[in-house]
């Protein structure tokens, strides 16, 4: 006999087939409108039955992805330009891209928006970066449509489409998507991660993080960091992804994942484990010139470039190898093994992510992309490389002498280094130039690959059709048998500019569907058109300004069929070719809101000079209390090239008290109003290259205590000086100078918190995180600006 409970279930089971029965025979009929996301519910049919007993119930609508669509992951790196993989010729071994380079193929013709932010709005939406609002990087968003750094509504994101299609969906490692001005407790969090279309994401917001100590969210929640020595976030978000795809597919193993693995590898900070960078010492002792020659005759002997192609010449501001002494050889080749375990290292993670995936049995219909370089590899290290990154932002030259007494620390905890650009030259090989340079192809192009058994029937085929980042995502829809939305969450939608690759899978030689794009990144510019590309160098990464007026620039012409590395200028031979070229890019310009071009770079960080909203805007003074944490520079007081007063109410317990009352930034340059032993002091540490210290000379009294510092600043420009002076209960304790201050910015990714200073320390006295927590209590703290 059948008892209730038994009965109940019974019918339950029943009624769940009968719906997805249903579900999938109005999928087939086409009954489902997937252009209008999410789907509109079937009205709820009218009920006149008074006893449930004699109803019954209509079937549940759930809304389910199409039958056989993929798992789907997009494997986004970080500033690792064309020759970047062992596939494509570099001297690093990537087994993880070389595996599915030769389960499935690869694309020698595939390019980015030569920036972060920009590449990833396009990747992750469809559509061209100005469309996006993305023109630059975020922090340098500026009032103009196009560059304003505010994802709009109607450019939503293929996250978002496949969600609303029955995807499961995460995002793990960089974002740097999220409007300067909105990152923070206070939102909105509209255009934060898990409201892009992602159920889960677990990672840091900014445009770089401390590999070491960074400050990640999961979620809107910030992470306290494990007590770990030997914490490395790549690791720790390759950890995340492979649980949360394991605990999905445990869970529901039939709904297909998008999962978006981005992690802050390759670019600055090249933060590697000792053991790591220890296999590469002695591997580069030939030199970034020797180094190019070899990639070069790999990359022709693996067919990833024509026979014959040519390298391009090295930028004049890089020296040659042989014209270096002895010193600069030893530190930048250390620089270079650094950022070679840094490649290494992120490819074995890479490879953790894709045997997550084959241990749930569905490897074969996992649709893998794998994008090795979101733009070129990064010269902003300039000539002589960076022990601190910071310094680039800054306007500071570092010294060679200086680095080389850091040498045996490069890539650990003690520095946040970047490496000579001349080695990004080598990695971007055959190509001139790097990152930011949207006009060169090494600022552009870079290693890609596309691994889905089920999908592609060639085996380590090489394709070399034009394509770009905006591609992928009309890929992802096309092969998940998904129409691309006419209407997302209310919006109608922008539609996508890119085009699908599909049809190029299983056809090497498939005629370009992407005949027409634009590029362009402060000032650099190009128009491809059907084999051709005209282009303008307007400034290179390591110039503070342009070369000459947007309406001076120089124009190139290349024919890149016969001309792969962009060695031969045709301007003089063809100016008509090149004035319909030039024509085209104002009009594609136009149309993709790229006008007006803004040239302007590190003064764009600013938001009052960029001209983008800033949460501080207008006021002169921010008060706060214990427990006020993480706080980035874009939505804190701007205290650089001014005068100063910080006022802190305290509550001093009987030893006089230990640690932070109000920092900023972090061991490679910030400030902080700290105890330690019971004597108030104030540090200045101007780029983790020297400290200023004004300090009292006897301990605070117990109980409620005032304590004060105030800054005057020298005037006369940025990056000046002055005089600090420390008081307690008005009573002046301690002065002293301070000569130089950082005028642009102190970290990337290091925060304003009272109470504690997270991440690194900006006095490593006191410490950081659980260590320079403030003993006592801080019921206010003012920090007032003139």
């Amino acid at each position: 006999m059948i008892t209730g409970f038994r009965f109940m279930l019974v019918v339950t089971l029943a009624l769940a087939n009968q719906f997805f029965l249903s579900a999938a025979q109005a999928d087939a009929t086409g009954e489902l409108d997937r252009t209008v996301l999410p789907m509109k519910e079937p009205a709820r049919p009218k009920v006149t039955e008074l006893d449930v007993r004699n109803a019954t119930p209509p079937p549940r609508f759930e809304v389910r992805a199409p039958e056989g669509a993929p798992n789907v992951l997009v494997v986004l790196v970080d500033d690792l330009g064309f020759a970047g993989t062992s596939t494509f010729g570099g001297p690093v071994g990537t087994p993880t891209f070389e595996q599915i380079a030769n389960e499935g193929i690869h694309y020698n013709n595939f390019h980015t928006t030569a920036v972060c932010s920009p590449t990833r709005a396009a990747i992750k939406s469809g559509r061209n970066h100005h469309v996006a609002n993305m023109g630059g990087i975020i922090e340098t968003g500026t009032a103009f449509p196009g560059n304003t750094g505010k994802i709009p509504n109607d450019v939503a994101p293929v996250a978002e489409m496949l969600r609303l299609n029955g995807y499961s969906t995460a995002a793990f490692g960089k974002w740097h998507e999220l409007a300067a001005w909105e990152a923070s407790i206070s939102g909105p969090f509209a255009r934060w991660p898990t409201f892009r279309g992602f159920d889960k994401f677990y990672g840091f917001l900014g445009g770089e993080t401390n590999q070491w100590a960074p400050y990640i969210y999961d979620g809107t929640h910030p992470v306290e960091l494990p007590e770990d020595p030997d914490y490395h976030f790549l690791t720790d978000m390759t950890d995340q992804t492979v649980t949360w795809i394991k605990y999905q597919k445990a869970l529901t193993p039939d709904r297909p994942l998008f999962i978006y693995y981005a992690p802050g590898a390759t670019h600055a900070p090249h933060h590697v484990p000792k053991d790591w960078i220890a296999r590469w010492e002695g591997q580069f002792d030939q030199g970034w010139d020797k180094l190019r020659d070899q990639i070069l005759a790999r990359q022709i002997e693996q067919g990833i470039v024509p026979k014959g192609t040519r390298l391009a010449p090295m930028p004049e501001a890089i020296p040659a190898w042989d014209t270096l002494n002895a010193d600069e050889k030893k530190l930048f080749t250390r620089q270079v093994e650094v950022f070679a375990a840094y490649i290494e290292m992120t490819d074995f993670e890479i490879g953790r992510v894709v045997e997550a995936i084959d241990e749930t049995g569905q490897l074969d219909n996992t649709l893998i992309i794998f994008v090795y370089g979101d733009n070129g590899t990064s010269a902003e290290g300039g000539r002589n490389g960076m022990f601190s990154e910071m310094t680039y932002f800054n306007g500071v030259q570092e010294q060679v002498p200086d680095m080389l007494k850091k040498l045996d620390l490069w890539g650990g905890p003690e520095t946040y280094p970047h490496m000579a650009s001349g080695w990004a030259v080598a990695f971007d090989t055959p190509y001139k130039w790097t990152k930011q340079v949207a006009s060169d192809h090494g600022g552009t192009k870079v290693g890609m690959a596309v691994h889905w058994p089920k999908g592609i029937k060639s085996k380590g085929e090489l394709r070399s059709q034009f394509h770009h980042v905006i591609d992928v995502a009309p890929t992802i829809l096309e092969a998940a048998g998904l129409p691309e939305p006419k209407e997302v969450n209310g919006v109608a939608q922008r539609p996508m500019d890119g085009v699908s690759m599909l049809y190029s899978f299983d056809d090497a030689d498939a005629k370009d569907r992407h005949v027409t794009q634009y590029f362009e990144m402060f000032g650099n510019r190009a128009i491809y058109h059907d084999g051709w590309f005209a282009r303008t160098i307007h400034k290179a990464p390591w110039e503070r300004h342009p070369r000459r007026g947007l309406t001076e620039d120089i124009w190139e012409l290349y024919e890149v069929g016969k001309d792969f590395s962009l060695v031969n200028d045709l301007a003089a031979e063809n100016p008509k070719k090149l004035a319909k070229l030039q024509a085209l890019f104002m009009k594609e310009a136009e149309r993709n809101q790229v006008l007006p071009i803004d040239d302007r770079t590190v003064e764009r960080v600013n938001a009052a000079i960029a001209g983008r909203p800033d949460l501080m805007a207008g006021r002169t003074s921010l008060t706060l209390a214990d427990g006020m944490t993480g706080m980035t520079e874009n939505v804190f007081l701007n205290i650089k090239n001014r005068s100063k007063t910080i006022t802190a109410e305290v509550e001093v317990p009987e030893d006089g008290g230990n640690g932070a009352i109000l920092v900023q930034g972090g061991r490679f340059g910030g400030w902080a109003l700290y105890v330690k032993d019971g004597v108030p002091a104030y540090d200045y540490n101007f780029l983790g290259l020297q400290r200023f210290t004004v300090e009292a000379k006897k301990k605070l009294e117990p109980g409620k205590q005032t304590i004060r510092f105030e800054f005057a600043y020298d005037g006369g420009g940025m990056a000046k000086g002055g005089n600090g002076t420390l008081y307690v209960n008005d009573e002046k304790v301690g002065e002293g100078r301070i000569d130089r201050t950082q005028p642009m910015i102190f970290s990337a990714d290091e925060t304003a918190d009272v109470g504690i200073d997270l991440a690194t320390p900006v006095v490593e006295r006191i410490g950081s995180e659980r260590e320079s927590r403030f003993t006592g209590n801080i019921p206010r703290v003012t920090i007032e600006v003139k």
